[in-house]
């Protein structure tokens, strides 16, 4: 009996060569500048038109380049903001991170939510956000979001959180509820959620995708041979599993990954990444410049010129990721009501419209019996005091 080929083992398969391909012609640039290839090898290269990216060596100690200066935040509507999120007793990704983007977000009116406390579990070498032992969740948290993202009137909301490695479900549940507080206070608004790896716990996993977010991001963060410095307790296969899993459970929901760049990887190294992420069905991809937030942290290798970002991009788009956010201040959720726009219209199943509330409230918060039917403006108040 004829055995069947598997279709996605022969797409993989074109990828790797893809990925040799453009690889190949890099060296043969390098290698003409030394006179070490034949004229006509050289030619093809200039051709192509590649941008070199060498192998780091040292630490970068020199100043930042031009096109990191951003301006100062502190307009009216970061204000706004800011004056929300305190309101609220809300954390940002946007300020524990130190994201250079805060100001040009938050003066446009968007912003990501970090929930499940300040407090992380983990001490990835590249992170801003404070580690240790963290308090116990927050009950209230997920309806305190939904507030805030009311009252800045958002059409797309991005979630992510810290590390809570020492929940059973990772902070899952939270997750769920806050997906599913946004669609009650604001049916028309896409919720994005970047999620951990809660540790290779599939069902929690599964806890987030029953919510249904409109795109589940993880991010590998870089390449698998700088784990074991930049993301020591995490796994880069456990991270390809998680995001080929959140696909499986909803073929409806985007994906998206991203990585920083400037660690000492290798541009043969990125493109099998770009390849691997491509494997596992992902279909947005942010990448991104790494900016040491301390003294304390990853020394950076090096920056990258805009040009090299903007080749990086071209050459994932090659490889088939539908939609690519590269460049030096990309962070995951820049530009994201932008990439849900260009990936959800167009492709066959994918959802094409937010997904209705029309749940029970029970289900906005398994096993809280919260009431129903809020109509205040603070709801995070309201709900305060009718909570048994």
């Amino acid at each position: 009996m004829a055995s069947r080929r598997d279709p996605s083992r022969n797409n993989t398969s074109v990828r790797r060569l893809m990925i040799e391909f453009l690889t190949q012609m890099e060296h043969s640039q390098r290698g003409a500048q030394d006179g070490r290839v034949s004229a006509a090898t050289a030619d093809a290269a200039a051709r192509m038109d590649f941008v070199t990216i060498e192998q780091p060596v040292g630490v970068v100690r020199e100043r930042k380049p031009p096109w990191l200066k951003v301006r100062f935040p502190g307009g009216e509507n970061y204000i706004r903001l800011k004056n929300i999120m305190r309101q609220g007793r809300l954390h940002t990704v946007c300020e524990e991170a130190h994201c250079p983007n805060i100001g040009e977000c938050w003066e446009a009116g968007t912003a990501t939510f970090m929930i499940l406390g300040d407090t992380c579990t983990r001490a990835c070498g590249f992170c801003a956000v404070k580690t240790g032992r963290p308090r116990a969740l927050d009950r209230l948290e997920p309806m305190r979001v939904a507030n805030a993202v009311r009252e800045m009137g958002l059409t797309h909301a991005v979630v992510t959180s810290v590390n809570r490695d020492d929940e059973a479900d990772g902070g899952a549940s939270i997750f769920a509820a806050t997906i599913r507080w946004i669609r009650r206070l604001s049916p028309g608004t896409s919720v994005e959620v970047l999620i951990p790896d809660f540790m290779g716990n599939w069902g929690a996993l599964e806890t987030v995708m029953e919510a249904r977010p409109e795109i589940l991001n993880h991010n590998t963060e870089t390449v698998p041979r700088l784990y074991r410095r930049v993301r020591p307790k995490a796994r880069y296969e456990r991270s390809l599993e998680l995001l080929r899993r959140a696909k499986e459970l909803d073929p409806g929901t985007v994906t998206k990954s991203g990585l920083m760049v400037g660690l000492g990887e290798t541009k043969h190294e990125l493109l099998m990444v770009f390849g691997d992420l491509m494997d596992a069905g992902v279909e947005v991809l942010t990448v991104g410049q790494y900016l040491r937030p301390s003294a304390k942290h990853l020394p950076l290798v090096r920056y990258y010129h805009p040009d090299e970002f903007a080749r990086l991009r071209e050459e994932a788009l090659a490889l088939g990721l539908r939609h690519v956010e590269a460049g030096p201040l990309v962070r995951s959720s820049y530009h994201a009501e932008r990439q849900v726009a260009s990936v959800r219209y167009g492709k066959p199943g994918l959802r094409t419209e937010v997904v209705p509330t029309s749940a029970p409230t029970e289900s906005l918060w398994r096993g809280q019996g919260f009431a129903d039917g809020f109509q205040g403006k603070n709801v995070a108040s309201e709900m305060k005091h009718r909570l048994p």
